[in-house]
């Protein structure tokens, strides 16, 4: 391996350990793979466009040019096939959406798109750094700049998450791309600074001096900190991450943005059980577990306005709004899987008390009644009791309530002046014909649940003025749209709203156990009603449950509506009767009932297939194997041209006997390359009967090949020497294919491989391609420098007369 290739792996290595020290930034690790590739792919471009005549400073534009294109592949499919400015505005979006992640995420925070192409493109450009200051321009030790910022980001962000083990791997890979260009270096100077001894000057290695100063100063930088004075911030160890709280518990540290999160995971469901819960009440198929609620929305998203947290009691204090207490109880006894790795607590509501094993690791918001965990590890295997209330009020009872106190309707009406005003419009225009609260709310959810929105999980997520506007415009969207849009309409119409994120009910497993999977997550909007508190709503097609009282709410409001879109409820908001007497009310949300089953979904899946990012990595995968094919087609095309295959003249084929001079050497240059794909390069010292040994002893020819060779041989002596005018009528062409025979069946398999895929005469295209670069940059610059003498020379001629017509003093 040359000492360029040596620097190449290296620098690419060390960028990938740098790397490493990302890896608590988000919850899973799939983003590394991506960015090793890209790593790879760089460092083989970069290689590529050293060995060509280009001047050095393309190299990392080309690098660029290619992270670019990487990144729309990757993270830009939405927007088409071919880099364009669809695709550019596709991946402006998405590192937009990222930006935002970042405000809004703590670590670890979900691997949404935004994320993963922030955390890949910086890999990327580090890598180009690494690549350009080490490789390409010989300055490894500078080198370290790029890779120090890499790991100085990665483990300042970590946090308390960070470990001396980054920082480890991270010098170990500056280290050694330390001693790749020292080993270059050594192996330049001679023998002269190794005292003269023939072994060691042609050893090109560093001393194991030098080795042991590295090791030791990795060492020394690793055991230091354990004996120096603590310090709360530093490059091994930064101060604790997570948001701070008012209250008598103290801090608490937030996952992130709900509702962000929740996106990433209801774009890519999984199967996986993240929960398992058994409950006595009869309702449990129809219970929710909610694990907060956001009560405030400024117009770029929905978030947990409150900041006061207390240490978590024993029993909760009284649900907000509910005047009376004693409804039926609902026992739950929760277990928790290690795959739910960061959440809120899963509970139905409203809560009365819970019991978890260390209390001090939750903290509660009295607010909203989300009870936070207070380090990332709270959620992880945990086991806990809920008691929760039963509160079931009618639909007729929810149409009496009176108003809410004005407290209520000054925090949960606070709408952004930047609301579109169709968002407004549209809740009044639906809720004309109604005369209260409850049947506003109630045609809201026959809007939503009708004909009109599709539930669709590859739309982009967000919940701001801009997303609720594109929602309500192309009527596509999950759950997060329908419940932030619901929740903005309410209120629009005075109603107090907020948005309550957690999980639909679990799947029976018998004996009144439930699993919750990654399939489960889910947002819905709450609203209130005086004397009841809060009630959940359903506005999702396809999904989740209706409450009780909206399923019942079949009785005509005092004045009836004038929209046609408020039309009866549909199939998948409230499903007619089917013959099964065992169709529960989450059956029927979600189509399960029937012959009908599973429709809606099917009306709404698109094929994958012709998904812009399938269809863009595909042509990615098939430009690499084009270009991987590239040496054995050309070889194949030159072989066909030279022996006159696909009906064209050649040695040895139809029409005239004798063959031309061109014919001749092109069939001695085809036995030439044929050699060489097979494992005997040309010596171009040789004259042709001298060349015909040597590939007839080397290759050891039987008799036929060898005679075959020597034909060839004596044909192209005959051209190169004998008087012009004498053809030559031998069938040369066959006599190539016997020698190509007579060659590929001395070689070993590994031989014959190569040769066919990746054949080393192959490399005369490069050199053709050189060659053609070198002519075209001369014509260039010549063409520049005619053009320049053709601008100055008028000026130069008017200078040298002036100069000619001054007298000297």
């Amino acid at each position: 391996m040359t000492t360029r290739a040596k620097l190449t792996v290296y620098s690419a290595l060390a960028t990938t350990l740098a790397a490493l020290c990302m890896m608590p930034l988000l919850t899973t690790r799939g983003w590394l793979t991506h960015a090793l590739l890209v790593i790879v792919v760089l460092a083989a471009v970069g290689a590529g466009l050293r060995r060509s005549p280009l001047h050095r400073w393309t190299v990392p534009v080309g690098q660029l040019l290619v992270l670019l294109l990487l990144m729309l592949l990757g993270f830009a499919g939405a927007g088409g096939v071919l880099p364009g400015p669809s695709t550019m505005r596709v991946l402006d979006q998405v590192f937009a959406a990222g930006v935002d992640d970042i405000q809004q995420y703590a670590i670890p925070a979900p691997p949404t798109a935004g994320l993963r192409l922030i955390l890949v493109s910086a890999v990327g450009l580090i890598a180009i750094a690494v690549d350009t200051v080490a490789v390409t321009y010989r300055r490894s030790a500078l080198a370290g700049l790029p890779l120090l910022a890499l790991y100085s980001v990665g483990n300042g962000l970590a946090g308390e998450h960070g470990s001396w083990v980054w920082f480890a791997v991270a010098s170990a890979g500056y280290l050694l791309l330390l001693f790749a260009e020292g080993q270059d270096r050594v192996s330049r100077w001679g023998r002269v600074f190794y005292g003269g001894t023939r072994d060691s000057a042609e050893s090109g290695r560093v001393s194991p001096g030098g080795r042991q100063v590295g090791v030791l100063a990795l060492a020394a930088a690793l055991l230091l900190p354990v004996v120096l004075p603590h310090w709360d911030a530093g490059l091994l160890r930064s101060g604790s991450g997570g948001s701070g709280g008012k209250g008598s518990g103290g801090g608490v540290t937030t996952s992130l943005d709900p509702l962000v999160s929740l996106e990433a995971a209801i774009v890519k469901p999984t199967n996986a059980e993240l929960l398992t819960y058994s409950m006595t009440s009869e309702l449990a198929e129809e219970t929710y577990l909610r694990t907060g609620s956001l009560d405030q929305f400024d117009g770029t998203n929905w978030k947990l306005g409150s900041t006061a947290v207390s240490d978590l009691p024993v029993s909760l204090p009284n649900p907000e709004g509910l005047r009376k207490s004693d409804f039926p109880r609902i026992e739950g006894d929760f277990q928790v899987s290690d795959r739910l790795q960061a959440s809120w607590l899963p509970m139905p509501y409203p809560a009365t008390s819970v019991q978890v094993p260390n209390r001090s690791d939750w903290k509660l918001d009295p607010f909203t009644r989300t009870v936070l965990p207070a380090n990332d590890k709270a959620i992880r295997g945990l086991h806990y009791q809920v008691s929760a209330l039963n509160v079931r009020p009618s639909a007729t009872e929810l149409r009496t309530v009176g108003a809410a106190p004005q407290d209520i309707r000054e925090h949960y009406t606070a709408l952004p002046t930047d609301l579109p005003a169709e968002v407004a419009a549209q809740a009044k225009n639906l809720t004309a014909g109604a005369s209260n609260d409850f049947d506003r709310a109630t045609a809201l959810v026959k809007w939503f649940t009708g004909p009109d929105f599709t539930y669709d999980t590859t739309v982009n997520g967000g919940t701001g003025s801009n997303a609720i506007s594109v929602f309500l415009r192309d009527r596509r969207g999950f759950c997060v749209h329908f419940a932030s849009t619901m929740a903005a309409m309410a209120r629009t119409l005075k109603i107090p709203a907020r948005v309550a994120v957690g999980f639909t009910p679990g799947d029976s497993k018998g004996g009144n156990v439930y699993s919750v999977t990654g399939r489960m997550y889910h947002a819905w909007p709450e609203l209130y009603f005086a004397g009841y508190g809060w009630m959940r709503f359903e506005p999702t097609p396809s999904r989740g449950v209706p409450a009780h009282y909206a399923d019942t709410a079949g009785a005509p409001t005092t004045a009836p509506t004038q929209q046609a879109t408020s039309a009866p409820l549909t199939a998948s908001a409230a499903p007619a009767p089917t013959t099964s007497t065992d169709c529960t009310p989450k059956q029927r949300q979600l189509g399960e009932c029937g012959p009908q089953s599973k429709a809606a979904d099917r009306a709404t899946e698109k094929s994958w297939l012709l998904s812009g990012q399938v269809l863009g990595t595909l042509a990615a995968v098939l430009g690499l194997i084009a270009l991987l094919l590239a040496p054995m087609i050309w070889r194949t095309a030159v072989r066909r041209r030279r022996l006159g295959a696909g009906g064209r003249r050649g040695p040895g084929g139809g029409g005239p006997a004798e063959l031309t001079d061109a014919q001749v050497l092109a069939a001695w240059d085809e036995l030439i390359d044929s050699a060489w794909d097979l494992g005997i390069p040309p010596d171009e010292s040789r004259t042709p009967r001298s060349t015909a040994r040597r590939i007839t002893e080397e290759a050891k020819l039987d008799a036929d090949s060898a005679a075959a060779t020597g034909r060839l041989a004596l044909a192209t002596e005959r051209v190169l020497y004998a008087p012009p005018g004498q053809l030559t009528a031998e069938p040369l062409a066959a006599d190539v294919r016997t020698v190509r025979r007579g060659l590929r069946a001395t070689a070993n398999r590994t031989g014959r491989t190569r040769a066919l895929l990746l054949p080393p005469s192959s490399a005369q295209l490069w050199w053709r391609i050189s060659d053609a670069v070198r002519a075209a940059r001369a014509a260039v610059s010549d063409g520049l420098g005619r053009a320049a003498e053709t601008v100055l020379a008028p000026g130069r001629r008017v200078l040298s007369r002036r100069k000619r017509s001054t007298p000297e003093s």
